[in-house]
């Protein structure tokens, strides 16, 4: 090698093509608006890598979940993936339309012949279920208990789960079937129990399964 120039990491020698530099977080402006934003606006927003949900009118942002929330609805999405009929899909991280409002579940469960498309966001009227996993925070819990599953009942999705991963009995499940009346408690379980639904499909797993290490949680 002769002078300096065979020890840079110039473009020329590949090393910053290969590895170039993280890029900044991109900051966007909301369109500008005298009302309520709306689905179409929610719908226009660029990636950012955060949840961005529309609630009321607002864009509600919540930080990307932790392990264990992520770990807990990949597992539980294979069990829901494992026992739907072919009529249905399962997806996590769902942009769905309930009313005026762009929600994010936590895993949904559609008609395949919808989800299959090209489509952005499912309607309320192709989903037979959606699930919650419950995040720390305040502002997260009061979402999963009081906000939305009011939203996803008066929108008639049939079937809501959620999943509380905090508690001396965590992880536990709780099932709520569409009412007249909204949704009712129809089954609940805890790790060490084995839990059985009738919708959106017949399948049975014992909540334990939806935390800890892999090998515990086989067998």
């Amino acid at each position: 090698m002769e002078g300096h120039d065979a020890m840079t990491a110039l473009p020329d020698d590949g090393r910053l093509v290969a590895h170039p530099p993280p890029r900044r977080v991109r900051l966007f402006a909301l369109p500008p608006t005298s009302s309520d934003y709306t689905v179409e606006d929610w719908l226009k927003l660029p990636e950012t890598g955060e949840r961005i949900e529309l609630i009321d009118g607002s864009f509600v942002v919540s930080p990307m979940p932790a392990y264990a929330h992520a770990l807990c609805a990949g597992r539980l999405r294979q069990i829901l993936v494992e026992a739907a009929p072919e009529a249905f899909e399962v997806v996590e991280t769902g942009n769905l339309k309930v009313g005026e409002d762009g929600l994010i579940t936590d895993i949904v469960v559609g008609r395949a012949e919808t989800m299959l498309t090209d489509a952005t966001m499912l309607a309320a009227a192709d989903t037979v279920c959606v699930v919650e996993v419950v995040s720390p925070g305040k502002g997260s819990r009061r979402r999963d208990y009081e906000v939305k599953p009011p939203k996803y009942a008066a929108a008639g999705i049939p079937v809501f789960i959620r999943v509380e991963l905090q508690g001396d009995d965590a992880p536990r499940v709780e099932v709520f079937n569409l009412s007249s009346q909204g949704y009712e408690l129809v089954a609940e379980g805890k790790a060490g129990n084995v839990l059985s639904l009738d919708q959106p499909f017949p399948v049975s797993f014992d909540p334990a399964v939806l935390t800890g290490p892999r090998s515990t949680a086989q067998n």
